[in-house]
């Protein structure tokens, strides 16, 4: 009987444990399912979030590696008022000549102020240039030491495979340099004055290779935020770039001859450019950025003074421009030669922007620039999936073209664009622009021509 008892209880358990393991399984398998049901829903990705906040180092989770260079341990004080420029100098060749990979620590909780700096290279492959607290320089121009550059602040020079990341804050203080009498939008009525007009770029990377720059936050820079000149291989990730709408000249992101590019899930709000790319730029692939206010995304200026500008193969992807004075455009002045081809700007939404769509060939800074025959070719652009809102003080597609050079093969495809305000829809602007729309667009595209026209034929100066 005891026996029975025991068999009876050995049952009722296995029972049990059976029920509320085939439950746990069927339970998963429902989240699952759920899980990748697909919905009809936008397919315009959600704004990116600021990185977050870097935890404290005094918690314990701070680098305690024999790896580690602090630019405290090298005299930097932090206080936001001494020259900590040596400090991080020494770290820096320190850091550089280390046998295995190393990282350059900016605590946080500090504010380092540094002078204009170059950080020369070549050094160990895997450099960290760790910042957690906030880097600044001198406040403004009459600070700024006489025998260093006013055109950049920090700049890397020949480095390959490092890492610029952390949670921390570079802070351009470009407030002073923005009220330099030669600046944009000062004044009388918005005029410019004559002086000096060299303003710092806050963060330059030239001639390096296989970069990261992830997570930081750049405030305020006096001039371009962040630039690279004649790189190959960067990945910019999740930064989150401000500046005030009307601060002259502060472009989020510049390139230049720089090839093999990534800028991923990042923030923009600027007086310029989010993003612009410039002569010599091939292989670029911007996605989820949220960006304005601004002046939208810029693929130039290009051919200005002449010269020759070869740009391809970019994308602009699943991306938010708001309240801009531009969405996706591409400039060139009259007089340049080469090519802009290859370019696809998709999945883009536009909120209250004044030109969602724009080409200029014409482009210039007077009223005064003379016409010229010679231009930079644009050909092989597809704009698909623009869809939001303008400012109906502009028409919201513009493709102004060379007259000697009219622009080829722009395609359209699910273009919807409605003014943010009032009810009339302005016709969009064509000159010399020859493609076709592969789907019926909002508002209608009827200047655009069919073909490839002769002179495009017989000329053989755009070719790069």
């Amino acid at each position: 009987m005891e026996h029975s008892r025991l068999s009876l209880l050995e049952f009722g358990i296995s029972f049990i444990c059976f029920f509320l393991c085939t439950q746990a399984r069927w339970h998963n398998h429902t989240k699952h399912h759920k899980h990748n049901k697909n919905h009809r829903s936008s397919t315009i990705s959600e704004p990116p979030t600021p990185p977050p906040e870097p935890a404290d180092p005094s918690d314990g989770s701070g680098y305690n590696s024999s790896g580690v260079f602090d630019v405290r341990n090298f005299g930097a004080i932090g206080d936001g008022i001494i020259d900590d420029t040596d400090a991080f100098k020494m770290a820096w060749d320190a850091a550089c000549n280390q046998v295995d990979p190393a990282v350059i620590l900016v605590p946080y909780g500090f504010d380092f102020m540094i002078q204009s700096t170059i950080f020369s290279g070549p050094c160990k492959d895997g450099l960290v240039f760790q910042v957690d607290g906030t880097l600044m320089p001198p406040d403004g121009p009459d600070s700024w030491p006489q025998k260093n550059s006013r055109r950049q602040w920090l700049v890397f020079y020949r480095i390959n495979e490092m890492s610029l990341q952390g949670g921390g804050v570079i802070y351009g203080r470009g407030e002073k340099w923005w009220d330099l009498p030669c600046k944009p939008h000062k004044g009388i009525n918005g005029t410019t004055m004559p002086g000096p007009c060299d303003s710092p770029t806050a963060i330059r990377f030239f001639m390096s290779s296989n970069l990261t720059i992830h997570g930081l936050k750049i405030k305020n820079s006096p001039q371009f935020n962040l630039r690279f000149d004649n790189c190959k291989n960067v990945h910019v990730e999740s930064i989150h770039i401000t500046a005030p709408a009307l601060s002259p000249n502060t472009d989020g992101i510049h390139i230049e001859n720089t090839n093999g590019v990534g800028i991923y899930n990042s923030v923009i709000s600027n007086g310029d450019d989010c993003v612009s790319i410039g002569s010599g730029c091939f292989d670029v692939d911007i996605e989820n950025i949220t960006c304005g206010p601004s002046h939208g995304i810029s693929i130039g200026s290009l051919g200005n003074h002449n010269s020759r500008a070869c740009v391809s193969n970019i994308t602009v992807r699943d991306s938010v421009i708001r309240v801009s004075d531009n969405g996706v455009r591409i400039k060139t002045w009259q007089g340049g030669s080469g090519a802009v081809s290859g370019i696809t700007f998709s999945n883009i939404h536009m909120d209250n922007v004044r030109n969602p769509i724009i080409i200029d060939q014409f482009y210039c800074l007077t009223k005064r620039c003379a016409n010229q025959t010679s231009a930079v070719s644009v050909s092989e652009i597809l704009y698909e999936n623009i869809k939001g809102t303008y400012n109906i003080r502009s028409p919201p597609m513009h493709f102004a073209c060379s007259d000697s050079l009219p622009c080829t093969n722009i395609t359209l495809s699910d273009v919807e664009l409605l003014p943010a305000e009032g009810y009339s829809v302005l016709d969009p602007y064509c000159w010399n622009a020859y493609g076709d729309s592969q789907t019926l667009t909002i508002p209608p595209v009827s200047c655009l021509m069919e073909g490839i026209p002769g002179s495009i034929l017989n000329n053989d100066m755009h070719y790069c």
